[in-house]
């Protein structure tokens, strides 16, 4: 019960984030649909194009229904409402990730056990569809920029490969994953590039040329 309820609320931040990201840039109403579904149905499409799946199978209607009363309600709610998705955005997306990746790696173990299609399913399921709404609101995907998200999901499938399954593993497996990554914004953890090491190695050179 509680991976079940766990599942409907990150569907639903997942499809809220893409709506909101389109109220943001201010798209039309068109635009929130798009984006919102783009966002809650992204990343089952690249993980079944992926392990060659019909792409059908991620419209499954307690989806589209909770996808579809999710942007609805966005869609009537007042403007500065939404403005509080700021504060709460990142949790609930955090949901979205976790609840995501373990059902893109569960997906995969009922069709093959193999772990490496266990992890590339868990990552394109968790990061797709926000890379996609990223890239339609003309923004840089945060999954790029936040290696985090897909240490994360990886995590997520790794979990799921050790068969670790039960309602309340999951359970637990989404409230670990929420809390590393609430940590880690919190902290401005990251795992970045050493630009300013390439960049004085680079003048150096340039100096003794």
């Amino acid at each position: 019960m509680y991976w079940t309820i766990l599942l409907i609320i990150g569907i639903a931040a997942y499809a809220a984030s893409g709506a909101l990201v389109a109220i943001e840039a201010e798209y039309s109403f068109v635009g929130v649909f798009v984006l919102g579904l783009t966002t809650a149905f992204g990343g089952g499409t690249i993980r079944n194009v992926l392990i060659g799946a019909p792409v059908s199978a991620t419209w499954d209607t307690q989806t589209i229904v909770i996808v579809f009363l999710t942007l609805a309600v966005i869609v009537m709610l007042p403007l500065k409402w939404t403005q509080h998705w700021k504060r709460w955005g990142l949790f609930f997306d955090s949901i979205g990730l976790a609840t995501f990746a373990i059902q893109g790696a569960l997906t995969v173990k009922l069709i093959d056990g193999h772990l490496g299609l266990m992890l590339v399913a868990a990552m394109f399921t968790g990061l797709g569809g926000g890379m996609i709404r990223d890239l339609l609101a003309g923004k840089k995907p945060l999954a790029l920029k936040e290696e985090i998200h897909a240490v994360l999901a990886l995590l997520c499938g790794f979990y799921v490969w050790m068969d670790w399954t039960t309602p309340l593993q999951l359970t637990l497996a989404v409230f670990m994953v929420v809390t590393v990554r609430m940590f880690a914004i919190r902290r401005s953890l990251a795992l970045k590039l050493p630009y300013n090491l390439i960049k004085k190695v680079e003048a150096q050179r340039l100096e003794e040329n």
